[in-house]
């Protein structure tokens, strides 16, 4: 399945400066990982894969975040966003620095 070309290109132009970012086909949409670590996650439909500390899930920019469901199960410390969920470059953008943000905080792999 394809990813959605618009989201991973806003996200794109957010991790253009940031050394160590990678782009990679994950999980049926193109994930974008720091130092090979996934941070968030372009899908088919528009809405992005967030991962996170299941601690930092209470942010104002999460309030639409649901559990990521994988293969009927809810995987901690990863986050569904709807795309109605990211209109907004703000909310995207606070979105994508949480997640490099979560990344930092992992061994390079």
């Amino acid at each position: 399945m394809a990813f959605d070309e618009i989201l991973a290109g806003r996200i794109r132009t957010l991790v253009v400066d940031e050394a160590g970012v990678t782009e990679k086909h994950m999980f049926g949409g193109l994930a974008f990982l720091l130092h090979g670590n996934m941070a968030v996650a372009a899908n088919s439909t528009g809405d992005l894969m967030l991962r996170t500390d299941p601690s930092d899930a209470g942010a104002p920019y999460l309030a639409e975040a649901e559990p990521q469901i994988m293969r009927g199960r809810a995987m901690a410390g990863w986050l569904h966003l709807p795309r109605s969920a990211l209109a907004d470059d703000a909310t995207l953008s606070a979105v994508v620095a949480h997640g490099l943000a979560f990344a930092r905080t992992l061994p390079p792999k």
